[in-house]
C-alpha cells in the first residue's frame, strides 16, 4: 500500500487532529470550524454567509469522495445550513495566563510617565483560539478553548496534555528525508545532521502553521527545512574555515575545499 505523506489535504488533517488534542470542547463535533476570525465581534451576517459557503464546500468535497460521478451529487443550498450549526474559530489570548516576571529588589519602580509595558503571555506551541457557535437568539456561545483541560468554566489552562499525531511526525520525517536527497544537499558529509536539525525544528514549530493565512503547509514546512539545512551548512563552513586556518598555521595540508579555492583564485588572477 502506497502512502503519500506530502499531500496538503492530509497534512492539514493531521495538523487539525494534533491541535485538537490540546483543546477542550463541549462536544467533539465542535472541534471542526467553518471560519477563522480575529475577534468575536466579527461574527456578523457577512461572515455567517462566508461560514455557510465554507461548510457547503466542505460537504460537497466529502460527497465527491464517495460518489462515482458528479451527476450523483446532492446540491447543498445555504438555506440547508442552520446558523446555529456553524462553528467560528476566534483567535484570542484571553484564556492564556500572563507570563509574570517576579519582581526583585533590584527592579526600579516605573515612573508615572513611563510607557505601558505590553502584556506578555505564557508561550504556547501554536496561536491560541476559542470556538463559538450561535445560540437560538443569534448570540455567540463559547463551545471550545485551545490549551485547555476539563470543562470550559471549571477547567484550567494546560499546554502539555496534547500531542502531535504519529502520522504528522512521520510526515515530518519523510519531508526531511526527501529534502536531504536533493542534488544540492545529498553529497554533504553532514547530511544526516542537516536532516536531524530540520526534523527537530519541525517538531518545535510545526503546529504554528496558520490555517487562516494559507492552506499549503507543504510550502511552509519546506521553507522551515530549507532554513534549517542552510543554517547547518553555514555553521559547518565556518568551522571548516577555522580548522583550515589552524592547519595552515601549522604548515599542514588543509581541506580539499580550501585547496580548490586556491586553484580558483589562481585561475582568476
Amino acid at each position: 500500500m502506497r502512502h503519500n505523506y506530502l499531500n496538503n489535504k492530509d497534512i492539514l488533517k493531521e495538523i487539525h487532529k494534533s491541535k485538537t488534542s490540546y483543546c477542550s470542547f463541549k462536544k467533539p463535533e465542535y472541534a471542526d470550524y467553518d471560519l477563522i476570525l480575529k475577534n468575536i465581534s466579527q461574527i456578523n451576517p457577512s461572515n455567517i454567509r462566508k461560514a455557510k459557503k465554507n461548510r457547503i464546500d466542505k460537504l460537497t468535497k466529502l460527497q465527491l469522495e464517495t460518489v462515482k460521478n458528479k451527476d450523483e451529487l446532492v446540491p447543498i443550498r445555504p438555506r440547508n445550513i442552520k446558523e446555529e450549526d456553524l462553528i467560528f474559530r476566534v483567535m484570542t489570548w484571553d484564556h492564556i495566563p500572563e507570563d509574570i516576571k517576579p519582581i526583585s529588589e533590584d527592579d526600579e519602580p516605573l515612573d508615572d510617565d513611563a510607557e505601558e509595558i505590553p502584556i506578555k503571555y505564557i508561550k504556547v506551541n501554536f496561536p491560541p483560539f476559542q470556538h463559538y457557535k450561535l445560540d437560538k437568539n443569534g448570540k455567540p456561545k463559547l463551545v471550545g478553548k485551545s490549551h485547555w483541560d476539563g470543562e470550559l468554566k471549571t477547567g484550567h489552562f494546560n499546554r502539555e496534555h496534547g500531542t502531535m499525531t504519529n502520522k504528522l511526525a512521520l510526515m515530518f520525517m519523510k519531508l526531511c528525508e526527501r529534502y536531504g536527497t536533493r542534488s544540492n544537499w545529498r553529497n554533504y558529509t553532514y547530511n544526516d545532521e542537516m536532516r536531524n536539525q530540520a526534523l527537530l525544528q519541525l517538531i518545535q514549530i510545526g503546529l504554528q502553521f496558520d490555517e487562516n493565512k494559507s492552506q499549503n503547509p507543504f510550502a511552509y514546512y519546506t521553507a522551515v527545512i530549507t532554513n534549517s539545512f542552510t543554517r547547518v551548512l553555514n555553521i559547518e563552513k565556518k568551522n571548516q574555515n577555522i580548522r583550515d586556518d589552524i592547519l595552515e598555521l601549522n604548515n599542514l595540508t588543509p581541506s580539499y575545499t580550501r585547496q580548490n579555492s586556491w586553484g580558483h583564485h589562481g585561475a582568476d588572477e
